[in-house]
């Protein structure tokens, strides 16, 4: 694996003077010589081969300036050497041999498409994801892979998918980290595996987090059905749960301030009727028994 080199740039404000003096320069001494061979003729024509190459060497060198902003970095070849990269910002300027492809190192955003998979209990979902990165090293970015911005998408997509099919979406067994209840730990799992994947472009992983998840089209009516059921169930539970403790309090208050004895068959009665009253949907129309107990 290739490994970043860092180096430092000569000052661009300091070669420019040198480099624009050799222009001019060498162009006025060019047209002097010139005017003079016109006039006096003798060997000044010679001095062509001094001040034309001079010329053409500042204009040469005028192409070594480069700038960098904050958080820019040019890589330097040179001939299919690797040679360094600048990191500082500023203005520089390096040999005008060099090859100097800038790269960003900037924190980027990228978002996956959103793609249909088979989660672990083989459900088809659809989920996407957004990735946070960065270039750490340029040398691995430039050299170990090609085009590394296509190869992170396309390692970003395939570990969405590794990672939609190591979890279930939804309705785990107890203690089990699903799609939907454990993001944190989803999100820790999916930037770790992204950064094994995307580590040898030199690329660091900041932060991944899925943007969309949801069952595919065609089931997601019948696990829309299912949840609601749940739901329901759920919702019922509660309700019985509470209406048996009240019933139970309200049989141990009767017994405890003895307002009044109840045998098993009455105690049935009143905690069907409260259970009925308790459980029931709609308001219930009370009948008021103007007789006996046991009428």
């Amino acid at each position: 694996m290739s490994q970043e080199i860092p180096i430092h740039a000569k000052s661009g404000w300091l070669m420019l003077p040198v480099n624009l003096a050799m222009v001019f320069g060498g162009f006025a001494a060019t047209v002097w010589v010139i005017v003079q061979a016109s006039q006096y003729g003798g060997e000044a024509p010679w001095l062509l081969l001094l001040t034309i190459p001079t010329t053409i060497l500042g204009f040469i060198f005028l192409g070594g300036h480069f700038t960098l902003q904050p958080n820019e970095g040019r890589v330097l070849i040179l001939f299919g050497d690797y040679r360094g990269t600048v990191r500082e910002s500023g203005f520089f300027w390096a040999n005008p041999f060099l090859t100097k492809p800038k790269m960003s190192l900037r924190t980027r955003n990228m978002e996956t498409q959103r793609l249909k998979v088979n989660d672990t209990r083989g459900n088809p979902i659809e989920i996407a994801a957004v990735v946070v990165w960065r270039i750490q090293d340029t040398a691995q970015a430039s050299f170990d892979v090609n085009r590394y911005e296509e190869y992170v998408k396309i390692q970003s997509e395939t570990a969405v998918r590794h990672l939609a099919n190591t979890y279930a979406y939804d309705h785990g067994e107890e203690g089990e980290i699903t799609l939907r209840s454990g993001v944190e730990e989803v999100s820790v799992a999916l930037c770790r595996e992204l950064q094994e994947r995307v580590g040898k472009a030199g690329v660091v992983v900041e932060e991944a987090r899925l943007t969309h998840l949801a069952y595919a089209q065609e089931i997601a009516n019948a696990m829309l059905r299912r949840q609601q059921a749940e739901a329901i169930i759920a919702a019922r539970q509660k309700i019985v749960h509470g209406a048996v403790s009240m019933v139970q309090m309200a049989l141990d208050d009767l017994a405890a301030k003895q307002v009044v004895e109840l045998d098993n068959e009455r105690k049935a009665a009143m905690v069907s009727n409260l259970l009925v009253v308790l459980c029931g949907e709609g308001e219930v129309t009370p009948i008021v028994n103007a007789g006996t107990l046991y009428t």
